[in-house]
């Protein structure tokens, strides 16, 4: 068995770890760059946990200039089992206020100008994404949600555009035409990254605006998303505090298979292989290369 790790991406507002006991920081080089920020490791509970800022300490880093590659890279490098994505997002629902906490359950990715895979010319692979959430790992979130009385809702469709700029009243009306119930920036690549590097993931989508097409909400301005990020940011590290004391000690296998993502994925002939890239899938592939695949 594999010991549970669990690695925390905290999104705007959400920049360190409370609750967390024998922190150390540690700088995790990768051969993708520099991640947002040093890693920080403790113990909540007993459970091992590796959080990252997303956007850096002092929020330095905008969406689109992440190095979501990196950041992967260095969980996977960590011994991280599952992680747990901290964002903040705006509404297209009227039920989804607010303040509210979601557990999406699915992306539709808008982004254009990121890249998205750690696979290429020299070692092809195509994992699904058909379920792009662990469903183990976000029934974990939400029954910890219920045991500390932080209201969340269970299922959602998150849009994520490539930023910095909030939406156009047009796109916000298209989104919402077409069903989709929240828009951020930063879950995508980072969710396909996971999946590729056969980490379980979920995300933890706080809501802070209604993005422009709401009548009574016709803008979206810093001031406010930073309001709701603020008030929200206690009961996130509530939150995440309560998952990581009721984790079970050995990561538990994963029902749509995150964590063998690679297994049949890998299109490309062992002896066709480029070595080169070989060597920087070096933490992505170490299970599939442990077994000789």
């Amino acid at each position: 068995m594999t010991r549970a790790v669990v690695g925390i991406i905290g999104g705007s507002g959400v920049y360190d770890l409370p609750g967390a006991e024998n922190l150390r920081r540690e700088r995790v080089a990768t051969p993708w760059g520099e991640p947002s920020d040093e890693l920080v490791f403790g113990e909540i509970g007993g459970t091992q946990a590796v959080f990252l800022p997303r956007h850096g300490r002092g929020h330095r880093l905008a969406p689109s200039t992440i190095n979501y590659r990196a950041n992967i890279d260095a969980m996977k490098r960590a011994g991280v089992t599952d992680i747990i994505s901290v964002s903040a997002c705006g509404s297209f629902k009227s039920q989804f206020f607010p303040g509210l906490f979601v557990l999406v359950d699915q992306f539709v990715d808008r982004t254009f100008g990121r890249p998205s895979s750690f696979f290429g010319d020299g070692c092809v692979a195509h994992v699904s994404m058909a379920h792009p959430i662990a469903p183990k790992l976000s029934a974990r979130i939400a029954t910890a949600a219920r045991a500390e009385g932080i209201e969340i809702a269970v299922g959602g469709t998150y849009v994520c555009m490539e930023g910095p700029q909030f939406s156009t009243y047009a796109e916000s009306l298209h989104y919402k035409a077409m069903g989709y119930d929240l828009i951020g920036m930063t879950a995508m690549p980072e969710a396909k990254l996971a999946r590729e590097a056969e980490i379980s993931y979920a995300t933890i989508a706080m809501v802070t605006d209604f993005d422009c097409w709401h009548p009574e909400h016709d803008h979206v301005d810093v001031a406010s998303v930073i309001e709701i990020v603020r008030n929200n940011a206690a009961a996130a590290a509530k939150l995440v505090g309560r998952v990581l004391k009721d984790f079970p000690a050995e990561h538990e296998a994963c029902p749509i298979g995150s964590d063998r993502a690679l297994d049949n994925a890998i299109l490309t002939a062992p002896d066709a292989r480029d070595p080169a890239l070989l060597k920087k899938l070096d933490a992505v592939m170490a299970r599939v290369n442990a077994a000789g695949k």
